[in-house]
Protein backbone atom coordinates (compact mmCIF):
# COMPACT_ATOMS: atom_id res chain seq x y z
CA UNK A 1 0.00 0.00 0.00
CA UNK A 2 1.84 3.04 -1.28
CA UNK A 3 0.34 5.79 0.83
CA UNK A 4 1.53 8.59 -1.46
CA UNK A 5 -1.23 8.17 -4.05
CA UNK A 6 -3.95 5.63 -3.42
CA UNK A 7 -6.85 7.64 -4.82
CA UNK A 8 -7.00 5.43 -7.94
CA UNK A 9 -6.29 2.15 -6.16
CA UNK A 10 -9.25 -0.19 -5.84
CA UNK A 11 -9.57 -1.68 -2.40
CA UNK A 12 -11.45 -4.71 -1.19
CA UNK A 13 -14.79 -4.35 0.58
CA UNK A 14 -13.09 -5.68 3.74
CA UNK A 15 -9.70 -4.56 5.06
CA UNK A 16 -7.75 -5.85 8.07
CA UNK A 17 -4.84 -3.68 9.28
CA UNK A 18 -2.71 -5.33 11.96
CA UNK A 19 0.43 -4.54 13.92
CA UNK A 20 2.07 -7.90 13.16
CA UNK A 21 4.70 -7.56 15.91
CA UNK A 22 1.91 -7.07 18.42
CA UNK A 23 -0.22 -10.04 17.36
CA UNK A 24 2.94 -12.18 17.44
CA UNK A 25 3.64 -11.01 21.00
CA UNK A 26 0.08 -11.74 22.14
CA UNK A 27 0.13 -15.19 20.51
CA UNK A 28 3.33 -15.97 22.44
CA UNK A 29 1.85 -14.79 25.75
CA UNK A 30 -1.29 -16.85 25.22
CA UNK A 31 0.74 -19.93 24.24
CA UNK A 32 2.78 -19.77 27.45
CA UNK A 33 -0.32 -19.16 29.56
CA UNK A 34 -2.34 -22.03 28.07
CA UNK A 35 0.55 -24.51 28.04
CA UNK A 36 0.74 -24.06 31.81
CA UNK A 37 -3.03 -24.18 32.23
CA UNK A 38 -3.71 -27.18 29.97
CA UNK A 39 -0.47 -29.09 30.50
CA UNK A 40 0.10 -29.65 26.79
CA UNK A 41 2.13 -28.12 24.00
CA UNK A 42 0.39 -25.34 22.08
CA UNK A 43 1.11 -25.30 18.32
CA UNK A 44 1.85 -22.12 16.41
CA UNK A 45 -1.24 -20.13 15.54
CA UNK A 46 -2.77 -20.87 12.15
CA UNK A 47 -2.53 -17.47 10.44
CA UNK A 48 -5.32 -18.12 7.94
CA UNK A 49 -7.65 -19.29 10.73
CA UNK A 50 -6.81 -16.18 12.75
CA UNK A 51 -7.55 -13.92 9.77
CA UNK A 52 -10.91 -15.65 9.18
CA UNK A 53 -11.73 -15.25 12.90
CA UNK A 54 -10.95 -11.52 12.74
CA UNK A 55 -13.15 -11.15 9.64
CA UNK A 56 -16.03 -12.87 11.46
CA UNK A 57 -15.53 -10.69 14.54
CA UNK A 58 -15.54 -7.70 12.20
CA UNK A 59 -18.96 -8.58 10.84
CA UNK A 60 -18.24 -10.51 7.62
CA UNK A 61 -20.75 -13.30 7.05
CA UNK A 62 -21.43 -15.94 4.44
CA UNK A 63 -24.28 -14.59 2.33
CA UNK A 64 -23.95 -16.29 -1.04
CA UNK A 65 -21.86 -13.45 -2.48
CA UNK A 66 -18.17 -13.55 -3.41
CA UNK A 67 -16.22 -11.57 -0.80
CA UNK A 68 -12.65 -10.24 -0.89
CA UNK A 69 -10.63 -9.16 2.14
CA UNK A 70 -7.26 -7.40 2.14
CA UNK A 71 -4.95 -8.17 5.06
CA UNK A 72 -2.23 -5.60 5.82
CA UNK A 73 0.48 -6.85 8.21
CA UNK A 74 2.74 -4.01 9.37
CA UNK A 75 6.00 -4.99 11.06
CA UNK A 76 9.34 -3.56 12.11
CA UNK A 77 11.94 -3.77 9.35
CA UNK A 78 14.25 -5.90 11.48
CA UNK A 79 11.65 -8.67 11.83
CA UNK A 80 11.72 -11.19 9.00
CA UNK A 81 9.02 -13.53 10.28
CA UNK A 82 6.26 -14.14 12.78
CA UNK A 83 7.65 -16.37 15.53
CA UNK A 84 4.32 -17.72 16.76
CA UNK A 85 2.29 -18.20 13.57
CA UNK A 86 2.39 -20.52 10.57
CA UNK A 87 2.99 -19.62 7.82
CA UNK A 88 5.41 -17.01 9.11
CA UNK A 89 8.10 -15.63 6.75
CA UNK A 90 7.05 -12.20 5.49
CA UNK A 91 8.90 -12.08 2.17
CA UNK A 92 8.31 -15.61 0.91
CA UNK A 93 5.30 -17.03 2.74
CA UNK A 94 3.04 -14.05 3.46
CA UNK A 95 3.61 -11.00 1.27
CA UNK A 96 1.56 -10.97 -1.96
CA UNK A 97 -0.04 -14.31 -1.03
CA UNK A 98 -3.70 -15.27 -0.91
CA UNK A 99 -5.95 -18.00 0.36
CA UNK A 100 -9.60 -18.86 -0.08
CA UNK A 101 -12.06 -19.66 2.67
CA UNK A 102 -15.02 -21.70 1.45
CA UNK A 103 -17.47 -19.53 3.38
CA UNK A 104 -15.95 -16.02 3.36
CA UNK A 105 -14.15 -15.84 0.02
CA UNK A 106 -10.63 -14.70 -0.86
CA UNK A 107 -8.10 -13.16 1.51
CA UNK A 108 -5.17 -11.21 0.04
CA UNK A 109 -2.17 -10.80 2.36
CA UNK A 110 0.52 -8.13 2.16
CA UNK A 111 3.31 -7.45 4.65
CA UNK A 112 4.96 -4.03 5.01
CA UNK A 113 8.26 -3.45 6.79
CA UNK A 114 8.47 -0.04 8.44
CA UNK A 115 10.69 1.81 10.88
CA UNK A 116 13.58 2.89 8.68
CA UNK A 117 11.76 5.88 7.14
CA UNK A 118 8.37 6.02 8.83
CA UNK A 119 7.34 4.99 12.34
CA UNK A 120 5.10 1.90 12.53
CA UNK A 121 2.31 3.67 14.40
CA UNK A 122 2.36 6.56 11.91
CA UNK A 123 2.15 4.06 9.06
CA UNK A 124 -0.84 2.35 10.68
CA UNK A 125 -2.62 5.67 11.15
CA UNK A 126 -1.93 6.72 7.54
CA UNK A 127 -3.23 3.36 6.33
CA UNK A 128 -6.43 3.79 8.36
CA UNK A 129 -6.98 7.30 6.98
CA UNK A 130 -6.40 6.06 3.43
CA UNK A 131 -8.79 3.12 3.78
CA UNK A 132 -11.50 5.36 5.27
CA UNK A 133 -11.36 7.54 2.15
CA UNK A 134 -12.31 4.64 -0.11
CA UNK A 135 -16.06 4.23 -0.48
CA UNK A 136 -15.80 0.61 -1.63
CA UNK A 137 -14.51 -0.44 1.82
CA UNK A 138 -17.48 -1.58 3.89
CA UNK A 139 -15.69 -3.20 6.85
CA UNK A 140 -12.41 -2.15 8.45
CA UNK A 141 -10.76 -4.19 11.20
CA UNK A 142 -7.81 -2.66 13.09
CA UNK A 143 -5.40 -4.38 15.48
CA UNK A 144 -3.02 -1.77 17.00
CA UNK A 145 -0.69 -2.34 19.93
CA UNK A 146 -2.99 -0.85 22.56
CA UNK A 147 -0.57 -1.86 25.33
CA UNK A 148 2.25 0.57 24.44
CA UNK A 149 2.25 4.29 23.79
CA UNK A 150 -0.91 6.10 22.73
CA UNK A 151 -1.62 4.41 19.41
CA UNK A 152 -5.07 3.35 20.62
CA UNK A 153 -5.94 6.94 21.45
CA UNK A 154 -4.57 8.08 18.08
CA UNK A 155 -6.69 5.48 16.30
CA UNK A 156 -9.75 6.69 18.20
CA UNK A 157 -9.02 10.29 17.12
CA UNK A 158 -8.48 9.31 13.47
CA UNK A 159 -11.76 7.40 13.41
CA UNK A 160 -13.74 10.28 14.91
CA UNK A 161 -14.58 11.52 11.40
CA UNK A 162 -14.95 8.09 9.79
CA UNK A 163 -18.01 7.66 7.55
CA UNK A 164 -21.06 6.37 9.43
CA UNK A 165 -21.78 3.71 6.81
CA UNK A 166 -18.55 1.80 7.58
CA UNK A 167 -18.45 -1.05 10.03
CA UNK A 168 -15.17 -0.39 11.86
CA UNK A 169 -13.93 -2.75 14.56
CA UNK A 170 -10.89 -2.13 16.75
CA UNK A 171 -9.36 -5.09 18.59
CA UNK A 172 -7.62 -4.99 21.97
CA UNK A 173 -6.86 -7.45 24.74
CA UNK A 174 -9.17 -5.69 27.17
CA UNK A 175 -12.05 -3.22 26.88
CA UNK A 176 -10.74 0.25 26.04
CA UNK A 177 -12.24 3.72 25.93
CA UNK A 178 -14.83 3.74 23.18
CA UNK A 179 -15.15 5.82 20.06
CA UNK A 180 -16.75 5.87 16.61
CA UNK A 181 -16.23 2.12 16.16
CA UNK A 182 -17.04 -1.31 17.57
CA UNK A 183 -14.71 -3.15 19.91
CA UNK A 184 -13.76 -6.82 20.07
CA UNK A 185 -11.37 -8.73 22.32
CA UNK A 186 -8.31 -9.85 20.32
CA UNK A 187 -7.66 -12.90 22.49
CA UNK A 188 -10.72 -14.84 21.28
CA UNK A 189 -9.55 -14.98 17.66
CA UNK A 190 -6.05 -16.01 18.72
CA UNK A 191 -7.11 -18.71 21.17
CA UNK A 192 -9.07 -20.40 18.38
CA UNK A 193 -6.16 -20.07 15.92
CA UNK A 194 -3.83 -21.66 18.51
CA UNK A 195 -5.98 -24.78 18.46
CA UNK A 196 -7.40 -24.30 21.97
CA UNK A 197 -10.95 -25.62 22.20
CA UNK A 198 -13.66 -24.03 24.27
CA UNK A 199 -14.32 -27.18 26.27
CA UNK A 200 -10.67 -27.25 27.36
CA UNK A 201 -10.94 -23.96 29.24
CA UNK A 202 -14.36 -24.26 30.85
Amino acid sequence: MNLQDTSNVKMSENVIIADADYIDYVAFQLSVQFERMLGRAIPKADLSQWVVNIALDGGLREDGKEHETQVVLVHEAGKKRLDNFAPSVYDTELNAQAFRDEHLGEFLINAYAVGEVVDKDDYLLDAIRTVCEHQEVRRLMIIPNGEQGDIYGEVRRVLRDAPDDRRITVFAMQPMEGGNFRQEILGYSLVSALGIRGEEIK
